[in-house]
């Protein structure tokens, strides 16, 4: 069972794909809320060195009103983390399966919501 929604790209360096991602994901009505550079919080801290990893914590406005109506402690698990990251031949973006991520959540409405939100990243991650 998947929790995220995947990506390979190849022949794009890592900048470029981050570019594409942030675009497809405004496209899809997302806005950045947080950015996380994993690799450089791992060498400041620890003193250790990984290939290009970046979390991008993605918002639909609309969405995340709408399912925090519902189901108000939600925020717990908001926004939607899309990940890069660098791999052999390429880079890998995997968005979160917001079907997946509610189903600890007994609310139908709100996995209705995280149905709508899955359909909009899946649209953004194919678009990269």
């Amino acid at each position: 069972m998947t929790y995220t929604i995947n990506r390979i790209i190849t022949g794009s360096s890592f900048d470029e794909v981050d570019t594409r991602t942030r675009k497809a994901l405004s496209d899809a009505g997302f806005g950045i809320l947080t950015e996380i550079d994993v690799a450089a919080t791992m060498k400041k801290k620890l003193d250790v060195a990984m290939p290009a990893y970046l979390i991008l914590g993605a918002c639909n406005p609309k969405m995340a009103h709408q399912a925090i109506g519902i189901e108000p402690r939600v925020g717990a698990m908001l926004p939607c983390n899309v990940i890069l990251r660098a791999i052999d031949g390429g880079v890998e973006v995997s968005a979160i399966d917001p079907v997946m991520s509610m189903q600890a959540i007994d609310n139908a409405a709100l996995h209705a919501v995280a149905g709508q939100v899955r359909d909009l990243l899946k649209q953004a991650v194919a678009a990269i």
